[in-house]
């Protein structure tokens, strides 16, 4: 915004007589107090008998207020102002405060009046003459709704006058006859008769009626009196089979835990039978991987024995002596056979 319109906006608000002093400052940061502040007293100044509310603590009082001032200045100054510009009170916000205060500060021209203070006195003398006369204002515009619809109402019986013109043209052109005329008054004073006939007869029947309403109604409290009579009787009175119910229900109730300790230990059990088949299978699993690995164990001892076997017969030569030759068997057949209990041990 320009600062024009700042300018415009403080001489006015001066001229007024606001009593602080604003300046470009407050408006360069978004300062929603002082907005509605100015916005409140704009509102009182226009119209002192306001009762918009000044609590703009939360969001949602702070929509409201700006909600109803702009109700307010659109529907008593014919101002339009923009909600969101206000709500932002920052620079934008003076633009719409400044159409209230112009119109104020043109009235005020208009008067005549110089631009100073406003005193006191001169104050309280605009608001008790203007508090005077709230009443006319209503009346006056109780008035003008009034005066509206009967505008409405004419002009719709306005726009049937061409039919009603010929109507009224053909009955007043038609002669009257004396004898006709006697005899509608007579069918209308007939009907009026039996009308009043009627109302009587429905006075009498009222009676009638209420005498038979009372009476219904006494019979209804008698049998309502006797049912609750019999309600209380029921209540009192224990049924023959309720003993027999009752130990059933403890029956059941011991079977029904019985059932549960019983269930619980089933469930029990078949855990542990679980748990004994997983191990015993993890058992076998384990044994039958021993025995393959021992199996590979005593292959490899085996073809490592063979190898040995074959090279020691060729280094070796043949002795003559029997008992060296027996001892060399019996050493070599020995040897396996150690190896294979350690193999076994281990």
């Amino acid at each position: 915004p320009a600062p024009a319109c700042f300018s415009d906006f403080t001489e006015m608000m001066r001229a007024l007589g606001y009593p602080r002093l604003i300046s470009m400052e407050n408006f360069h940061t978004p300062n929603f107090m002082l907005v509605s502040e100015v916005l409140l007293w704009l509102v009182k100044r226009y119209e002192p008998q306001t009762d918009i509310p000044p609590d703009v603590e939360t969001e949602q009082d702070r929509v409201f207020f700006i909600k109803a001032v702009a109700q307010f200045m659109a529907t008593k100054a014919h101002i339009k102002l923009n909600t969101k510009k206000l709500y932002q009170a920052d620079g934008y916000a003076v633009k719409e405060l400044l159409k209230v205060t112009s119109v104020l500060y043109g009235a005020m021209n208009t008067k005549g009046v110089e631009r100073t203070h406003v005193s006191e006195e001169d104050s309280s003398k605009f608001k008790f003459d203007l508090g005077s006369k709230v009443a006319d204002l209503k009346a006056a515009r109780q008035l003008a709704s009034k005066i509206t619809s009967r505008g409405a109402s004419l002009y719709d019986l306005l726009g049937k006058e061409v039919e009603l013109r010929e109507a009224r043209t053909e009955s007043i052109a038609r002669p009257l006859e004396i004898n006709e005329a006697e005899k509608t008054m007579k069918v209308a004073i007939d009907c009026v008769l039996e009308q009043v006939q009627k109302t009587k007869d429905m006075l009498n029947n009222v009676a009638l009626d209420e005498a038979n309403l009372e009476a219904k109604i006494e019979k209804r409290k008698l049998e309502l009196e006797r049912s609750q009579k019999r309600l209380q009787t029921l209540q009192s009175v224990r049924p023959a089979f309720m003993d027999e119910y009752e130990k059933i229900e403890e029956q059941l109730q011991k079977q029904y835990t019985s059932y549960l300790e019983k269930f619980r230990n089933l469930t029990y059990m078949e855990q542990l039978q679980d748990d004994h088949r997983r191990a015993e299978q993890e058992m076998f699993e384990e044994a039958a991987n021993m025995l393959h690995l021992m199996q590979n164990r005593l292959k490899e001892e085996e073809q490592h024995l063979l190898k040995s076997g074959s090279n020691d017969d060729s280094d070796i030569e043949i002795q003559e002596d029997e008992g060296s030759d027996s001892e060399v068997e019996d050493g070599q057949i020995m040897k396996p056979r150690t190896t294979t209990e350690t193999l076994l041990k281990g």
